[in-house]
């Protein structure tokens, strides 16, 4: 099997994966991406690590393409032309195409606010989206100590406690009763806002922003805040201007179904900018697993029927020290979507892959709620699995419920010493498949972390330098430090 000349429009995340998933499941056809900004593929998950300077832009960079790839960054493709299956770009330049695949991404959704510039016009106020929005930031940063994040989405949260890491003052501003309140309940929303109050960061819930001038926001509550830098972390829209100037079927996303297919059958879409039944824009998650599936029916390397059904919901927060984690469910209709950068949930629509099985059973809800030592725990169960779960304070419980979530296994009867370490958790590292993912940030696996061991790494640091493991949210940290250890002591990994 096929699939000729393909174009890839995008240069994300998305882009990236599928590129070189279909590399190598054997493709050896012509393949073109066009990438609208500037640098080359990177990271876009790990910005607020470059906020608060735990990395720096070019440690961003995602591994160069396969030999043979053609990649044409700051090139943004423009006009599809569907009958002789052309695309023209800004530059001029026209490029033919057997098989076309959109992963345009998603752009800021940006709010509506008396006296707001326009984000790019100035480095004091900006969206954060790109690598671009990041080192405005910090350009901005010497003269600019005092920071206001407008939303309280995954990324509001995570900039804003990044920035406050680097020294800044930082305010966050949001219309709903406590952060991520999309994601979170009550209780567990009083506990985050409390481990955000301790960080240092000043929370503004419940209130929206009602005017801008330079260097001041005043909220609707009359209260006036001052702000070197607005960042605006509001949201993001899926990116289907080029899909619907050519005329293909659109919703929130362009269209696609279980093969990922447009109404065009020679266009394909994946990642943010793609509307799939059982997908939320906005996780890195399923539009690496779209940019796998896809390759493999493009290339042949799976079964023909066997398309894409959709993606376990994961939410985790990638802030240093806060172990929060939204397993399954779906994001409560709000007016603050969140707006990370890949990484973190969307507001599209999606299902929970995976979730019918007891799905019409009764609902068994087991809360664990501790807020003296800052723990709380609320599971969604049908037929012993998870359908939904919040987990804050629990590290231990997090990374065992996560696996079981991500095979679709029961919990354990014993449902709060499960919850609170007591038992034994699930397989521990040395017991998971080579192929299982280890950091899910940077989609490194177990077999690549015991390699890197093996060729000499001799602890994390030099595992992280290696592979990149540990460098995104942290969690993979204690799986990683043991397949060191198991290593080093000759023990079996496999």
């Amino acid at each position: 099997m096929s699939a000729g000349e393909v174009l890839v429009v995008g240069g994300g995340s998305a882009a990236h994966r599928f590129t070189e998933r279909l590399h190598h499941h054997g493709h050896r056809g012509g393949l073109t991406v066009l990438g609208a900004e500037p640098a080359a593929p990177y990271h876009r998950v790990l910005l607020t690590s470059v906020l608060d300077g735990t990395l720096p832009p070019a440690a961003l960079d995602l591994p160069a393409l396969p030999d043979g790839v053609r990649m044409r960054t700051g090139t943004t493709a423009v006009r599809i032309d569907r009958a002789r299956r052309l695309v023209r770009a800004d530059d001029g330049s026209v490029h033919r195409y057997d098989t076309l695949v959109l992963a345009t991404g998603a752009r800021p959704a940006l709010p509506r606010i008396p006296g707001l510039p326009r984000p790019g016009t100035s480095d004091a106020v900006t969206a954060l989206r790109t690598l671009a929005d990041a080192e405005r930031v910090l350009r901005a940063a010497p003269d600019a100590r005092r920071t206001v994040v407008l939303g309280g989405g995954l990324l509001g949260v995570e900039a804003a406690a990044a920035l406050t890491r680097a020294g800044h003052e930082v305010a966050l501003v949001h219309r709903g009763p406590h952060p991520l309140d999309r994601h979170l309940d009550a209780a567990a929303g009083r506990l985050l806002a409390g481990r955000l109050a301790g960080l240092g960061v000043e929370l503004h819930c419940g209130r929206q922003a009602a005017a801008y001038c330079a260097g001041k926001l005043t909220l609707d509550d009359g209260a006036v805040l001052a702000a070197d830098t607005l960042l605006l972390c509001t949201g993001a829209v899926p990116e289907t201007a080029l899909a619907r100037r050519a005329g293909l079927a659109v919703g929130t996303g362009v269209l696609v179904d279980g093969r990922l297919r447009t109404d065009d059958p020679h266009i394909h879409a994946i990642g943010d900018c793609a509307e799939h039944p059982g997908a939320a824009a906005g996780h890195l998650e399923p539009a690496w697993e779209q940019a796998e599936s896809l390759a493999r029916q493009l290339t042949g390397a799976g079964p023909r029927e066997a398309g894409y059904r959709g993606t376990r919901r994961v939410t985790r927060l990638r802030v240093p020290g806060i172990d929060l984690v939204r397993l399954g469910g779906r994001p409560a209709a709000g007016p603050d979507a969140d707006g990370s950068p890949g990484g973190g949930s969307g507001s599209g629509a999606g299902g929970e892959a995976g979730a019918g099985a007891g799905a019409g059973a009764a609902a068994e809800v087991v809360t664990v709620a501790d807020p003296a030592r800052g723990r709380y725990a609320r599971l969604t169960l049908h037929g012993q699995r998870v359908t939904d779960a919040v987990l804050l304070g629990l590290p231990r419980a997090i990374a065992a419920l996560s696996r079981l979530h991500e095979r679709g296994l029961p919990v354990p009867a014993g449902r709060l010493e499960f919850l609170l370490g007591i038992e034994p958790a699930p397989p521990g590292a040395d017991e998971l498949p080579g192929d299982a993912v280890v950091c899910r940030c940077n989609n490194v696996t177990k077999h690549a972390v015991t390699e890197a061991c093996r060729a000499g790494a001799a602890d994390v640091a030099q595992v992280a330098a290696a592979t990149r493991a540990t460098t995104g949210c942290g969690g993979c940290t204690s799986t990683v430090r043991a397949l060191c250890g198991t290593v080093r002591t000759g023990g079996s990994t496999s």
